[in-house]
């Protein structure tokens, strides 16, 4: 059988198959040597979307670059205010310590305050209370006793 019978032989369907296989055939040796046929523009949108997704995530991620690096030196500085404050809070204790030591241990710390003395550092303790209502011994504290201290002796007997 020579190619020419075969030809005749064919029905419409036949010739209809033969048909598309050509078709495959050509678009597949055409796509291979790099022709491209899109007729509604779909790479092009492709790729104009995937490189504006590419920016959007690029200038996201330089956003969470700043934001990590604005944390971080947030962080240093809370850490930095917070060894300040407990090297403050630490000389103070230790100062405080000394003076109750001091005061406790002076030659006249049994004996009553006069009149005067009292009235002048009440003013000054009312004058603290007044600039800073939140002291310990002011009437807005929470803790008026003042971490259990014994309340100022006023002039009279000793009891």
């Amino acid at each position: 059988m020579s190619a020419g019978s075969i030809l005749r032989a064919l029905t419409p369907l036949g010739w209809l198959a033969t048909g598309a296989v050509a078709l495959v055939l050509g678009f597949a040796l055409l796509g291979g040597l790099g022709f491209r046929w899109d007729p509604l523009n779909l790479q092009q949108k492709r790729l104009a979307a995937a490189r504006s997704q590419a920016r959007d995530a690029a200038s996201s991620a330089q956003a969470q670059a700043e934001a990590r690096r604005i944390e971080t030196a947030g962080a240093a500085a809370q850490a930095k205010r917070v060894d300040h404050y407990q090297h403050t809070t630490t000389a103070v204790e230790r100062a405080t310590a000394t003076a109750v030591a001091q005061a406790r241990s002076a030659d006249d710390a049994d004996h009553p305050l006069e009149d005067r003395r009292a009235d002048r550092l009440r003013g000054h303790d009312d004058e603290l209370c007044r600039l800073a209502p939140d002291l310990d011994g002011c009437a807005g504290a929470a803790d008026v006793a003042g971490s259990g201290e014994a309340a100022v002796r006023l002039g009279g007997p000793a009891g």
